[in-house]
């Protein structure tokens, strides 16, 4: 099970990134999941014997609808509609309800041959009910489809549905005017980029939608050339509820930024400022954004993630040469092996170090590692390490990975005569594999030596020198046809990937992949200035001295100039790649981030980007919303449901609803339904209830299935 711990892909110039304004947002279509009717039921125990006791059940969990009934309590059915004009703001909200497993449906306000939106299109009848086919609806603006008389027609059909049924409005970006409650901003208030903006969530943010923030909310500014938000600051009028907002600047008083604004009947959540879905201030906010828009009560689940993997343990790793701008050992240095400088390896005083910095940081790391590494040292030293020695003594201090017994390339045979290395080729023309043997041994010997050392590790879970074996482009198209089979024979369920090369999750026979991030903290310096010179070199240009991959890369950018390596990583690199893993916190990422030992060797390099993520998340979150660090095996689990629930909703095989306090899904049978509640929420059982999910960030949640004897799970809100 998970415990439980109390690259920025955002705008901005960073190497590996690129700016990107939200005041013009480019034009984007998406396309989104859509719940309806499923016919997906539970199997077992005798069909007629579950449908009709499923039926009795469904038919005890809703309240009465009574054909005399004047007005029966409404079907509320879980799903939002997303009406899209193809800017950031919209595409940003989408992402957050499709990265949450909140069902949706996008209507395309550039498709001529879209539905029109009228009473039929938004609400029907459903056994006897009124039935309202959407609980939230997100419009571009508050008033998206023109100025004649159809577009007309479409907001006042909208209007009047939102007012019958109680449904929210979330309009993602507009300006400030009373229409949306709000005074002009020349009326006290305030238009302009936001870059750096010291904004904060009010007292009734933080008392409703945005419980799980502490308050402060600073807009990102990564490109000082560049606007990245534009936005509106202005006073709030009669029936509007600023949930963020922030100082006028040059004038009095604070102006809004979102909030609440309830008028005719109907309530809006209304944004005046410019945003894409990989802004920080837009990823801190998209939970409540949801939460506010749902009223608490949706499909689908977040959490914050955050796991580190340290690869390598008992072995060394190859150090930089800033002469030579490579790394001796490596098949593309020229100049052979090295062994001009020494390799990198932990000390016993770096292990000690380790153990007291999670003891007082509260995060536990993942050694990733390969034991016949101390068992060499062993051998080449006297028969004693005093590393390992003292990672044995703290072994219950952390989690450990299997990561093979000497870490070797388990793909191809590497033919290294030539640059870039190429698969050997036997006299037939075959490409060389290292065999299931070979592959198995590796596995089992570092399993083995863990288990006879007392080390907690689990034989299901793997991580592969390089990720070597799985399929490694250009060279290697496809994985090792040894490697399925060595896996089962080794009892490997989860096999690490490479988040860069394979961002999705995959089977390897019967094992599945588990992308992980790698964390921009080279494995082969173990110093401060180590680590600037080769950033130099990989990110600056050829007319700066540097390597000029940077200039012909598309998914990189060049440095305006080169790092002080004196102050770089310091002033440059950690708070870059803090940000970095900060921003797969906040996206509900469960994929692991991986390092290597020399990070935590020498200057030890590792820590600063460490205390600066978790300094900036404890000041950003309150304590109801901890820091999840799952292990290996688990962030594979969390995966492997989602594309199973993404591709229910995706068949339409799912059917969920909500009448008065009881909610009810229907998903095909073995599909775990994820389910977000208030407090105070149970679920119902054959006989009685019991309390739902677990708490986090003021709300309940799990992945649940229907009881026994049950074909949907039957919730029970609180009053």
């Amino acid at each position: 099970m998970a415990s439980v711990f109390a690259g920025r892909s955002g705008a901005g110039t960073i190497p590996g990134g690129s700016t990107q304004s939200t005041k013009a947002p480019a034009r984007r279509r998406t396309r989104g999941g859509a719940a309806r009717r499923g016919a997906g039921r539970r199997r077992g125990l005798g069909a007629a014997v579950v449908a009709l006791t499923a039926s009795a059940l469904l038919a005890a969990a809703l309240p009465g609808a009574p054909a005399a009934a004047a007005d029966p309590v409404p079907r509320i059915d879980l799903k939002v509609l997303v009406v899209d004009d193809g800017g950031s703001a919209v595409a940003a909200v989408t992402s957050e309800l499709r990265g949450t497993g909140v069902p949706y449906r996008v209507l395309d306000l550039a498709d001529p041959d879209r539905p029109r939106i009228d009473a039929a299109f938004l609400s029907d009848t459903a056994a006897g009910r009124p039935r309202a086919k959407y609980q939230g609806v997100v419009l571009p603006n508050e008033a998206p489809f023109g100025t004649g008389s159809a577009g007309a027609a479409e907001q006042a059909a909208l209007v009047a549905y939102e007012q019958r049924f109680g449904v929210r409005q979330v309009d993602a970006y507009t300006w400030a005017h009373p229409g949306v409650g709000l005074d002009y901003p020349s009326e006290g208030g305030w238009s302009g980029t936001l870059d750096g903006a010291a904004a904060e969530v009010t007292a009734a943010g933080r008392s409703g939608p945005f419980g799980y923030l502490e308050g402060a909310l600073t807009f990102e500014d990564n490109a000082p050339s560049i606007s990245e938000s534009y936005g509106y600051l202005a006073r709030p009028r009669e029936g509007f509820t600023s949930y963020v907002d922030a100082p006028v600047p040059g004038g009095e008083g604070r102006g809004s930024l979102l909030g609440e604004y309830a008028h005719d009947g109907r309530r809006e959540l209304v944004v005046t400022f410019a945003y894409n879905q990989h802004q920080r201030q837009f990823r801190l906010l998209a939970r409540g954004i949801v939460d506010w828009l749902t009223q608490g009560v949706h499909l689908g689940q977040s959490r914050n993630y955050f796991s580190v993997h340290v690869d390598d343990v008992f072995a060394s790793d190859a150090r930089w040469d800033s002469e030579r701008n490579c790394t001796p050992g490596d098949i593309d240095c020229a100049g052979g092996a090295g062994g001009q400088v020494p390799d990198i390896r932990m000390t016993a005083a770096d292990a000690q170090y380790a153990a007291q910095w999670q003891r007082t940081s509260g995060l536990t790391l993942d050694m990733v590692y390969n034991a016949g590494a101390a068992e060499e040292w062993k051998a080449e030293n006297g028969g004693t390490d005093a590393l390992t020695a003292q990672l044995l003594a703290d072994r219950a201090e952390y989690r450990w990975v299997n990561h093979t017994w000497s870490h070797p390339f388990l793909g191809c045979v590497q033919d290294v005569s030539v640059v870039p290395w190429q698969c050997s080729k036997d006299a037939s023309g075959a490409t060389r594999w290292m065999s299931r043997a070979e592959i198995s041994a590796q596995i089992r010997d570092n399993h083995d030596w863990a288990v006879e050392e007392g080390l907690p590790v689990d034989r299901s879970e793997l991580v592969t020198g390089e990720h070597s074996g799985l399929k490694t482009l250009p060279q290697q198209p496809v994985d090792n046809p040894n490697l399925a089979p060595a896996l089962a024979e080794g009892g490997v369920k989860w096999i690490a990937s490479d988040n860069s090369r394979e961002p999705q999750q995959r089977p390897v026979g019967g094992a599945v992949t588990v992308p992980r991030h790698p964390m921009n903290v080279y494995y082969n310096v173990g110093t401060a200035a180590e680590m600037a010179d080769e950033y130099n070199w990989i990110y600056t240009s050829r007319a700066d001295g540097g390597s000029g991959v940077c200039e012909t890369d598309p998914a990189s950018t060049c440095l305006d100039e080169p790092l002080d390596v004196a102050t770089g990583y310091g002033t440059h690199i950690v708070p870059q790649e803090a940000g970095i893993a900060f921003g797969h916190i906040v996206a509900n990422d469960p994929r692991p981030h991986y390092v290597h030992q020399s990070n935590l060797a020498e200057e030890r390099l590792l820590y600063p980007v460490l205390d600066r993520i978790l300094a900036d998340y404890e000041a950003t979150f309150a304590d109801n919303t901890p820091l999840v660090t799952p292990r290996h095996r688990d962030a594979g689990t969390e995966l492997g449901r989602r594309a199973e629930w993404q591709s229910a909703l995706d068949a339409d095989q799912v059917t969920a609803f909500r009448i008065g306090a009881t909610v009810i899904v229907q998903a095909p049978g073995g599909v775990l339904v994820p389910v977000t509640a208030p407090e105070g929420t149970r679920k119902q059982h054959l006989l009685g209830t019991s309390a739902f999910g677990t708490a986090y960030a003021g709300q309940r949640s799990a992945w649940t299935q229907p009881e026994l004897l049950q074909s949907a799970v039957t919730l029970r809100l609180p009053s």
